[in-house]
């Protein structure tokens, strides 16, 4: 098969740089691009026969389940994808992935060692176990909220067994370094570890998220032996053809933390100058029945080309969408890690970030503080300072998890402010009010009892 005849897919409904990087890799090489988006993308059903349009003979999936509030719906396009055209990150793998304690689960039983933890159905079942973990513990859903759904727990107190409609689990923090926390990345495709990075928490954090803020390091060329095998070992257990392998050391050896099928590729391209999307290109083309040149690969491998690819489909001019419309004053339910309340909350476009008040914060559990944040107003122009945690918080049915500044708001009508990370997904109607609606109903109610 030529150059020509091949086409590589990748199936990205988002626009990152990773889904670029790759698309633009496979063009360097010679072989077709399409980008599979909502704007291109149709599955068709005749006489009995099925066809994926765009034509591809490869799907590279990067589709963000972790972030979907209805992980199935990707789940079940990936599926049907892959009846049609051979996949990388087939989607059970991608599930069991996207799923922690499933992916957990399938790594012991590969004999791949994971932190100690505990995930029940029930708030009883689930706090009868806490103090296993000693004075505090991670405390995680069990799939991802938009990029949150981690936090550090004391574990004298009680937390619930579900964050915002998600299972959430308990699992041993594990430090070796007590004076500044860290972990390793290592990027697997194929059975080819093709970067590695040490991950350094920020100061007064204890979470390595580059996004965070965290500090990197080139591990590449560097691991010990025993911890490419644990890489390499956990991305066969998932079933995966690329991953992000997070291992942390303990006194007692390393365990694995996650297998992240998207994760990202530019703390790794800025640690080490090493991108991961020729090797995925490379993968593609050999799985569609073409080859590359290992040293076409290792030529593209020193840049991360994440330009507009030339195969983005056209977007017609968009219509302006009909967001679903929030009151001035509307009811929410907030949760953290020891419980959920329904609150009246004030919404506020002119605020950048939602604010919460510190006693409601304590009542329902949220933490860790992630900064310290310096908040302008009109009436301060020096500004104040605040501490931030993340928060999920439910509008009509929709679950966001935000970074929430923690203020004392108990000389105000409302114990939460939505700004605008969270109303830039709606349209605010400032002549309705919930707590107007609140009133009437009691009049109604007082009404129909006389």
């Amino acid at each position: 098969m030529s150059n020509e005849d091949i086409t590589v897919g990748v199936l990205s409904l988002h626009s990152s740089k990773e889904s670029k990087a790759i698309l633009n890799a496979v063009d360097e090489m010679g072989y077709g691009t399409e980008w599979l988006r909502t704007e291109n993308t149709a599955i068709t059903v005749e006489d009995g026969d099925m066809r994926l349009e765009p034509e591809v003979d490869v799907v590279a999936n990067r589709l963000l389940l972790s972030s979907d509030e209805h992980p199935a719906e990707g789940i079940g396009l990936a599926m049907t994808m892959n009846r049609l055209e051979p996949m990388l990150n087939e989607p059970m793998a991608a599930t069991t992935a996207l799923h922690k304690f499933a992916s957990a689960a399938a790594l012991a039983e590969a004999n791949v060692p994971v932190p100690d933890a505990v995930l029940a159905l029930s708030n009883d079942q689930l706090n009868e176990r806490r103090e296993r973990f000693g004075e505090r513990a991670v405390y995680k859903t069990a799939i991802g909220t938009h990029g949150g759904g981690t936090w550090m727990v004391d574990t004298e107190n009680s937390v619930n067994a579900q964050v915002g409609g998600r299972h959430a689990f308990l699992q041993e923090f594990m430090e070796h370094d007590s004076k500044r926390h860290h972990d390793l990345r290592v990027y697997v495709v194929g059975d080819e570890i093709v970067g590695a990075m040490n991950r350094y928490a920020p100061e007064g954090e204890w979470r390595t998220n580059v996004a965070l803020g965290g500090e990197v390091e080139d591990m590449t060329g560097r691991l010990p032996k025993r911890v490419r095998e644990i890489a390499l070992d956990s991305v066969e257990a998932v079933g995966l053809d690329y991953a992000g392998v997070d291992i942390v050391q303990s006194d007692d050896g390393y365990y694995v933390l996650e297998v992240n099928p998207t994760a990202g590729f530019r703390g790794l391209f800025k640690a080490s100058g090493v991108s991961p999307a020729p090797h995925i290109a490379q993968l593609a083309i050999e799985r569609a029945g073409g080859s590359v040149d290992d040293e076409e690969v290792e030529r593209l491998s020193d840049r991360l080309d994440d330009s507009r690819p030339a195969c983005t489909p056209k977007q017609k001019s968009p219509e302006t969408p009909e967001n679903v419309t929030v009151g001035y004053i509307e009811e929410v339910l907030v949760t953290g890690t020891q419980g959920t309340k329904t609150v009246l909350a004030k919404s506020d476009t002119g605020a950048t970030r939602t604010s919460i008040d510190a006693k409601l914060a304590a009542e329902i559990g949220t933490g860790p503080i992630l900064d310290i944040v310096t908040i302008k107003s009109g009436s301060v122009k020096s500004g104040r300072s605040r501490p931030v945690v993340d928060l999920v918080v439910g509008v009509g049915g929709t679950q966001h998890t935000v970074t929430a500044s923690v203020e004392d708001r108990s000389h105000m009508d409302y114990p939460l402010l939505l700004g605008r990370d969270i109303l830039k997904h709606y349209q605010v109607d400032v002549n309705r009010r919930a707590d107007e609606e609140h009133e009437l109903d009691a009049e109604e109610e007082e009404q129909a009892e006389e």
